[in-house]
C-alpha cells in the first residue's frame, strides 16, 4: 500500500462528495446524509481538519474533525467524523490511518479533546472510551465517547455543529 495523507484541497470537493456518500450507501446506522454533512460543514467554515487518502492519484478515504460545543463551557473539544473510506477498500487499514492522521493534526492545532459517535470496539483501539457525564442526548451511552490529550475530561451535553442536520 502506498497511500499518502494530506489535507484536502478545493480540486478533492467532488471526489470527497462522491466517496463519502458511496462509503455510507449500504450502511444500515446511516442517516445517509453524511456527504451533506461535510458539505454544510465546510460551507460554514466548520471543517477544522479535513484529511484525504490517496493512493496513485485517486482519493480512497476522507476524515472530517469540527468544533463541539459542550454545555459545561468547555472548549477546545471537536467530532470526529465523518470517516469515509471507499468501499472496496474497506478493513484495510485506512480508515484507521486517516483517524491517527487526524488526532495528530488536532492536536498540533490546539485541540484538548475529541468525540466520536460509533462503534465502541472499534474507536476505544485509539483511546476513545464512554464516560459518564459527558453525553449525547438521544444516543445509546456506550456508543459516544471521548478521548481527551491529557486535559481533564468535562461533563454536560455535548453538541455537534447545526451542519450534521444538513438534509440538502
Amino acid at each position: 500500500m502506498n497511500i499518502t495523507i494530506r489535507n484536502e484541497q478545493p480540486a478533492d470537493l467532488d471526489s470527497i462528495e462522491r466517496l463519502t456518500e458511496a462509503a455510507f450507501r449500504n450502511e444500515e446506522h446511516s442517516s445517509h446524509t453524511e456527504h451533506l454533512i461535510v458539505n454544510a460543514l465546510r460551507k460554514a467554515n466548520q471543517l477544522s481538519v479535513s484529511l484525504v487518502a490517496v493512493e496513485n492519484g485517486e482519493i480512497i478515504g476522507h476524515v472530517a474533525l469540527s468544533p463541539v460545543t459542550v454545555s459545561s463551557g468547555a472548549t477546545h473539544w471537536y467530532g470526529l467524523g465523518p470517516i469515509s473510506v471507499r468501499p472496496d477498500r474497506q478493513g484495510q487499514g485506512i480508515g484507521s490511518s486517516l483517524i491517527m492522521a487526524a488526532l495528530a493534526e488536532l492536536q498540533r492545532l490546539g485541540g484538548v479533546g475529541c468525540v466520536v459517535l460509533g462503534e465502541p470496539g472499534y474507536y476505544g483501539r485509539f483511546g476513545f472510551e464512554a464516560h459518564p457525564g459527558l453525553e449525547l442526548p438521544g444516543v445509546p451511552h456506550e456508543y459516544f465517547q471521548a478521548l481527551s490529550f491529557g486535559s481533564a475530561l468535562p461533563t454536560g451535553v455535548v453538541k455537534y455543529h447545526e451542519a450534521f442536520e444538513a438534509t440538502a
